[in-house]
């Protein structure tokens, strides 16, 4: 049962009848049963919440960022009009901050024997699953006095997916893409190591492409022309270790490192390779393989929704031997981790060579803006050392990725927005260079 601010409206005309029409206890007593009937009377001709019938409908995914409507239907089987006010419970981080109580609550008014639809709009802050809550029905009685309250569960689960903000990288790259692949005027020789086409020798033409047995049975001299390999296999790694747990901005690494490696899945599936994916630390956290091209990015994305940072150190023997028994044959490893110099040195150096034995490894980290902010700060003491502090972090991320360049590792270290970007013109390069 719950009261309602109109019965705390008449117990106060209540206290002014009594104090200056009947300022005795009779009148007391006459105003307090009158008020009490009324209450009880109120609250025996609210329809009941027990027997509502609530099913649920909408949306079961939605991107980090945008909207999702889930519609939350009320039947009333009951022979009493039910008016009601109805809060739909949802985790706090399934609106923006503010905007709860406003968006979570739904005033309906159903005759009975029929239903209404109350939609709630969220809007998630946060990745993962988002799970309802209780939905409280509040039906107040036909004088506003009182209410009957009672709680029903309708499960419904929505699972908030990586924003792919860096989407908008995508037709730049597919254009230098198609230049590779010979789809353009604009291929030269050399360029990839499968074999394309014939076509008629222009001067200025490499003569190691001239195709003499071809020249031999036609008029003219004939050249060959080349493209990048095609259905290679690409092996995303993400170390969801501790390191990937600090925040760059208002984000952890693991989210920058996840919008990169989506800009990479979907050019890789456009260049027509194969890209599988593996998160992990100390066990692994998710694992899509064998997906068609079709499948690839959706897979992708729903196995990234679910991650989280998990606070303990990553296992690199162990990464190394999960990434070995899922790449049969040589592929392109990207390791997403981090640079600092501990992690890399006692972890992932030592194992290293078993890698890069057999496959080609790119190894992608997420720099700190701030610290490019820091080490250009002068004017004051705290200024001058914060530089000083922030200056010696870029030269151990040097020393770290220039170790790794020694064991045939290509390196990229870019911030959060140009991650995407720099992750993709790397894969082109070692494309277009011949070595996937």
């Amino acid at each position: 049962m719950a009261l309602t601010g109109r019965t705390a409206l008449l117990a106060l005309a209540g206290v002014l009848v009594v104090g200056l029409l009947l300022p005795s206890a009779t009148g007391v007593g006459l105003v307090c049963g009158l008020l009490l009937a009324a209450v009880i009377a109120d609250l025996l001709l609210a329809a009941p919440v027990r027997r509502l019938q609530l099913t649920r409908s909408g949306d079961t995914s939605v991107r980090l960022g945008s909207e999702a409507s889930v519609s939350l239907t009320i039947a009333n089987p009951g022979r009493r009009r039910l008016r009601a006010r109805v809060r739909d419970a949802w985790p706090p981080s399934s609106w923006t901050p503010g905007t709860e109580v406003g968006a979570s609550r739904h005033s309906v008014d159903i005759p009975a024997g029929e239903r209404r639809r109350a939609t709630t709009v969220l809007r998630p802050t946060r990745r993962g699953d988002r799970h309802a809550h209780r939905v409280t029905v509040r039906s107040l009685g036909p004088l506003g006095l009182a209410a009957r309250q009672g709680s029903h569960s309708v499960p419904w689960t929505v699972r908030v997916l990586p924003p792919f903000a860096s989407r908008k990288h995508l037709p730049s790259r597919l254009a230098r893409l198609r230049e590779l692949d010979g789809r353009t005027s604009l291929l030269v020789r050399g360029q990839g190591t499968e074999f394309d086409s014939l076509r008629e020798y222009i001067p200025g033409d490499d003569v190691r492409s001239i195709d003499w047995r071809a020249s031999a049975r036609r008029s003219s001299v004939a050249v060959r022309t080349w493209r990048p390999e095609r259905d290679r296999h690409i092996l995303i790694v993400l170390d969801t270790g501790r390191t990937s747990a600090g925040r760059v901005g208002d984000a952890p690494r693991l989210d920058a490192a996840m919008d990169a490696a989506l800009l990479l899945t979907a050019l890789a599936t456009k260049a027509g390779d194969r890209v599988d994916l593996l998160a992990h630390d100390r066990r692994a956290r998710a694992s899509v393989q064998g997906r068609g091209a079709s499948e690839v990015l959706p897979s992708f994305v729903n196995a990234m929704a679910v991650l989280e940072p998990a606070l303990v150190e990553t296992d690199a023997r162990a990464l190394t031997s999960a990434v070995l028994r899922r790449a049969s044959r040589r592929s392109l490893v990207v390791l997403l981790t981090g640079l600092d110099t501990f992690p890399v040195e006692q972890g992932l150096l030592p194992v290293l060579p078993s890698l890069t034995r057999r496959h080609e490894v790119l190894v992608a980290s997420v720099a700190d803006p701030r610290v490019a902010e820091l080490a250009g700060a002068r004017g004051t003491v705290e200024a001058v050392y914060a530089a000083a502090a922030a200056e010696q972090t870029r030269a151990d991320r040097r020393r770290t990725a220039d170790r790794l360049a020694r064991h045939g590792v290509t390196v990229v270290d870019a911030p959060p927005a140009d991650l995407p970007p720099a992750l993709a013109d790397a894969y082109l390069a070692l494309k277009a260079a011949g070595r996937l």
